[in-house]
């Protein structure tokens, strides 16, 4: 096999919505394996082992030779967009993805809050919605711009104690400890389509948590309004402002709370006054007064909750499902993520000739295969163009 070109690096494949990151890879290796593109990385592999010394071969020795391959940040299965994937070599670089910056476009619906922050979760409260309006999200995105602090959702793959964030939370525990607010950047954030009532298919999820798995989560959700402010944007005329969690439809009305004027502040690390109130009409006589809708006083449903769709480029560790948690509550209402796509992560993007489409894969090797030879090419040149500027530039110093 010598003298056959060995392809490795790294490349953008657009991933598509229910499945995990993992599940790509998993794709990915599969066509890959057999393929005459990585043939000559696999017999290069088989050779490598073969020159190894008696210890590491017994420690190989019944693992498959199978295409080196990682990817470069997770994706939620909800999300679409670029996933970068490293093959062979490339695999060194994936962790220059992890702290780069990222571009995404989400959709926020309001009204309705889950365990996980997103559609796919099981909705936990309610809150009214129909006060929400443009320029009310306008407003409140100034909360969440520039440097600020932010709570990682209690479903997120976080370690604590050995144990994911998530892990607890199927399991209804509380975790061992805090979850501590972590400093993240907003560099870029606009309205790019705002969807009013009646006029869009973004739904609530239909699951509703019961029992003390409801307990669990309010509890979980309620430790978000106990994190102190933090944000540089919202701070200047409030450095010890809160804002209080927006009212329930599982709850009465705040006039009615005694305790009101004690709920904590949100998790995204921003705030509001704690007076004047913020400004909400009352609501619609057809408000329910459980999780229940609609009303069993009224024949007449609810209207549908408006929605926004919301660009962003964030630095690493950036959850774009606790942006929509937090801007609910902003709003005086409750909000959940409802469809994400990544669009950049570093100078990957997702223009047609600038990813693998997942869709490529079944379509065979003679679809797939000129691409990722491309991709990688384009990698290889691009890394060599790097260390030569290097070396020129450490030449002229000296």
């Amino acid at each position: 096999m010598s003298g056959e070109k060995i392809f490795e690096g790294c490349f953008a494949v657009h991933k598509p919505q229910g499945i995990t990151s993992a599940d790509v890879l998993r794709d990915l290796q599969r066509h890959f394996n057999p393929s005459k593109l990585f043939k000559p990385w696999i017999q290069a592999e088989i050779d490598q082992r073969s020159r190894e010394n008696s210890f590491q071969n017994r420690r190989r020795r019944n693992k498959k030779v199978e295409v080196k391959i990682g990817h470069g940040g997770t994706l939620d299965p909800l999300a679409t967009g670029v996933l970068i994937a490293g093959v062979g070599k490339g695999t060194k670089s994936l962790n220059d993805f992890l702290g780069c910056t990222k571009s995404y476009e989400t959709v926020v619906l309001f009204g309705a809050e889950t365990d996980t922050y997103d559609c796919l979760g099981k909705i936990v409260r309610r809150a009214p919605y129909e006060h929400v309006t443009r320029e009310a999200v306008e407003k409140a995105l100034d909360q969440f711009r520039g440097k600020i602090m932010q709570r990682p959702p209690i479903f997120s793959a976080l370690r604590v104690e050995g144990k994911r964030l998530y892990e607890y939370a199927r399991e209804g525990k509380m975790p061992p400890v805090e979850i501590k607010s972590r400093p993240v950047e907003t560099l870029e954030m606009k309205i790019v389509e705002w969807y009013e009532p009646g006029t869009h298919d973004f739904k609530w999820p239909e699951e509703e948590m019961t029992g003390d798995e409801k307990i669990i989560a309010e509890k979980l959700l309620d430790k978000d309004a106990e994190v102190p402010v933090e944000s540089e944007a919202a701070d200047q005329n409030a450095s010890s402002a809160k804002r209080k969690t927006p009212p329930t439809a599982d709850s009465p009305k705040e006039e009615d709370q005694e305790d009101a004027k004690k709920q904590k502040v949100s998790e995204d690390g921003t705030a509001q006054p704690a007076a004047p109130k913020p400004a909400a009409p009352e609501p619609a006589a057809t408000e329910p007064a459980t999780s229940e809708a609609p009303s069993k006083q009224s024949d007449q449903p609810r209207p549908q909750p408006a929605a926004v769709k919301i660009h962003m480029t964030v630095t690493s560790g950036f959850y774009v499902r606790s942006l929509a948690h937090d801007l609910g509550k902003a709003v005086g209402s409750c909000g959940l993520m409802s469809s994400l796509v990544r669009s950049r992560q570093a100078e990957f993007d997702l223009q047609p000739e600038n990813v693998l489409e997942y869709k490529d894969l079944e379509q065979g090797e003679e679809v797939w295969g000129p691409k990722v030879q491309k991709f990688l090419e384009e990698w290889e040149g691009k890394r060599a163009a790097k260390a030569e500027a290097e070396a020129k530039a450490k030449a002229e110093q000296q």
